[in-house]
């Protein structure tokens, strides 16, 4: 597998770690509200994000087998990359191939899983 691929699974926690060492240095919590009408405006900004992202993923008055297959595009375009990066461990192929499958697939797997493994480990209970 590409040294880059690994490496750029780790973007995400070097960059909170960054970010964590210069609030200790500050002595900064981030960037927080100053007043009730400041959050009070976060929050609606929150609330018209989610509800554009909402709109973004609906598909209107359609037929229900088009909303069927819409909705089985992503699960069954990642299964194909995983079968098809499975199937280049035991079939001989080109080198070339086998690093994009090796590639493609670990994308899908922290698609599928790393974003939400590393948000439980991120969450502070």
């Amino acid at each position: 597998m590409d040294p880059l691929t690994i490496l750029s699974a780790f973007i995400p926690a070097v960059s909170d770690g960054i970010r964590g060492l210069i609030n200790k240095w500050t002595g900064g919590a981030g960037a927080q509200p100053a007043n009730v009408e400041e959050a009070v405006k976060l929050i609606d900004a929150d609330i018209r994000r989610l509800e554009t992202l909402a709109k973004m993923d609906s598909v209107g008055n359609t037929s229900q087998w088009v909303n069927n297959f819409r909705a089985l595009m992503r699960p069954s375009v990642g299964a194909l990359i995983v079968v098809f990066w499975g199937s280049t461990l035991y079939i001989q192929m080109d080198g070339a191939l086998v690093d994009i499958a090796a590639n493609l697939a670990s994308s899908v797997v922290f698609y599928l899983f790393g974003d939400r493994t590393y948000m439980h480990f991120k969450r502070k209970d």
